[in-house]
């Protein structure tokens, strides 16, 4: 005999999950699926992320790769370089202050709400979502190769270093901000 009680419970857990997904975040690199940092999304310690669309910046916005690492940034220099293509991702609180921390925000990305584009059955939609942008950022990566697309595997040859294989006490930060 069925449980009725059970599938009950299972539902307004269901309800619970996503009824605390409160913030929408557009993701432009790692985060994205098939991305070396993609797990962040999908570990359920980190909270809850549901992909909700691919979607593209309504601004145009320099997406650079710098470093010895090969870290793509979002350079927060509006109406320079093009409509960044990426997804959105349904979060959590939890999912959100783990992703705050993958990216240093404040200290290094800065968290904004910004305006993004997504098709939703055919039609061209604006979603307001978290967007980790580097600000205070040195001039002269303006000059760099500039994409509206990241894939770390990409014809430009500049394939991300994860984390867990980088120099713990290198401090690349001088390197992109000011």
């Amino acid at each position: 005999m069925n449980n009725p009680f059970g599938l009950l419970f299972r539902i307004k857990i269901n309800i619970e999950i996503i009824r605390n997904m409160s913030h929408k975040v557009f993701v432009y690199g790692t985060l994205k699926r098939n991305e070396p940092n993609h797990h962040w999304l999908t570990n359920p310690d980190h909270g809850v992320g549901m992909f909700v669309s691919e979607g593209k910046t309504k601004t145009k916005y320099p997406l650079i790769i710098a470093t010895k690492y090969n870290i793509p940034f979002l350079l927060y220099s509006p109406g320079d370089g093009h409509h960044v293509k990426g997804e959105v991702y349904e979060i959590d609180d939890t999912m959100l202050s783990k992703l705050d921390i993958l990216e240093d925000h404040p200290n290094y990305y800065i968290r904004v709400i910004d305006d993004i584009i997504v098709n939703n059955a055919g039609k061209e939609e604006i979603e307001k979502c978290w967007v980790y942008f580097l600000k205070n950022f040195r001039p002269e990566l303006l000059a760099k190769e500039q994409f509206e697309n990241y894939t770390s595997e990409g014809s430009h040859g500049l394939k991300y270093l994860e984390r867990s294989k980088r120099d713990p006490n290198d401090n690349y930060y001088p390197e992109v901000k000011r």
